[in-house]
């Protein structure tokens, strides 16, 4: 009898995704030669010494698999970054976990400790992995929003969605995609919110070395009462201008890192090893993520400059590699699209990309902002502002 091909029917664990709008907007730039400012990576290089502690590592043969939680050099190391920065004591051995970038650890994070029936907490507009990891847990969703226009977190509107079922909230500073940074009344009223309750922290800090205008990181490791509870990501792609290596790190208090490891080690076990050593060789000198502000702070002044001379309201640019801007004040054909299409039109008619915020709201919040990335070759982004000065 002749075998009948049948692909079995599949109920979907995840209805609302599709592609990503990074995906797309990078796919339509790339089609119509479009300068993109989209997506949110760099296109120069990252320091050749790094390169090459790589494949020094890969000579002297550290080829095989690391140890589950990382190699203890590099772990060592970032409990020492931590530690001058913050003045907080991780341990290496049972604190700090290597990951395979900064979206492996949110998962991991939200698997960790997320039941089926918690609640969990996303303060929107927010990065488009959160929500499904929350969903891929059997968690629900609770979306609060930070407060149109200046983006800062709105106290009683957090407290009120806290229930007896919130297992964690997450936050993110500095904030993609509206680059505003949580001062330190901020993190002081969040920690007094979060003190007589039992829910967890997972804190994004993946551009915690890009932040401007001489404020400080307010990383949760600051404080007392929310480092108890949090697990901290950061991401060794964004600080050192290698996002395609895809390694990260968290830390997190022993008795959370006990059950984070444990999901760890089953969704990648371990990550890359010359990459781990190299990494720990090159931490060894603190310039290069010292010298990050200044760095990303330089292009934001010539992107800034540059867009000032254009019909875009500027959004202040705090932290990260983005700028927001309101389109409201552009001719009537334009400022009148929703933002996506405006994105499209942008991308096909004036040949820059950029990324319409509504993406990051579940319900598609459209308040005529959009978002370039700055990450960028100088030359790139003054062919983006020739071009974006026809507007």
């Amino acid at each position: 009898m002749p075998v009948i091909e049948r692909t079995p029917t599949l109920q979907t664990k995840l209805p609302a995704v599709g592609t990503t709008i990074f995906t797309i907007m990078s796919g339509l730039a790339s089609e119509v030669g479009a300068v993109n400012l989209g997506q949110g990576f760099p296109d120069f290089h990252c320091d050749p010494a790094l390169v090459q502690a790589v494949t020094d590592a890969m000579t002297q043969g550290h080829n095989q698999y690391p140890p589950m939680p990382g190699v203890p050099a590099l772990r060592h190391a970032v409990a020492t970054k931590i530690e001058a920065a913050t003045a907080r004591q991780y341990c290496p051995n049972s604190c700090i976990t290597i990951t395979a970038g900064a979206t492996q650890a949110i998962i991991t994070a939200i698997l960790a400790v997320v039941r089926a029936g918690d609640e969990v907490i996303v303060l929107e507009p927010c990065y488009d992995s959160y929500v499904p990891n929350i969903e891929l847990a059997g968690g629900t969703v609770v979306r609060v929003p930070l407060t149109p226009g200046s983006f800062r977190p709105d106290f009683e509107k957090i407290a009120a969605a806290i229930t007896p079922k919130t297992r964690a909230i997450l936050i993110n500073s500095p904030h993609n995609p509206s680059a505003t940074v949580w001062s330190d009344t901020d993190m002081l009223t969040l920690q007094d919110l979060l003190a007589p309750t039992d829910v967890l922290l997972i804190s994004d800090e993946v551009y915690e070395h890009m932040v401007f205008d001489g404020q400080r990181h307010n990383s949760a490791a600051h404080y007392p009462g929310l480092a108890a509870r949090a697990f901290i990501v950061s991401s060794f792609g964004k600080t050192f201008h290698v996002t395609g290596w895809k390694v990260g790190y968290v830390a997190a208090p022993a008795p959370l890192t006990v059950e984070f490891r444990k999901v760890h080690q089953f969704n990648v076990f371990t990550v890359n090893t010359p990459v781990q050593h190299a990494l720990a060789n090159y931490l060894g000198n603190p310039a290069p993520h010292q010298e990050l502000p200044a760095f990303y702070q330089r292009k934001r002044d010539l992107f800034r400059a540059g867009l000032a001379q254009t019909r875009f309201k500027l959004l202040p640019s705090e932290g990260s590699y983005f700028q927001c801007v309101g389109i409201s004040d552009l001719a009537v054909t334009e400022r009148d699209l929703p933002e996506a299409d405006f994105c499209q039109w942008l991308t096909r008619e004036i040949g820059v990309a950029a990324i319409p915020l509504s993406a990051f709201y579940g319900n598609g919040f459209d308040q005529k902002v959009v978002r370039f990335c700055f990450a960028k070759q100088d030359e790139t982004l003054n062919l983006a502002l020739e071009r974006l000065s026809k507007l």
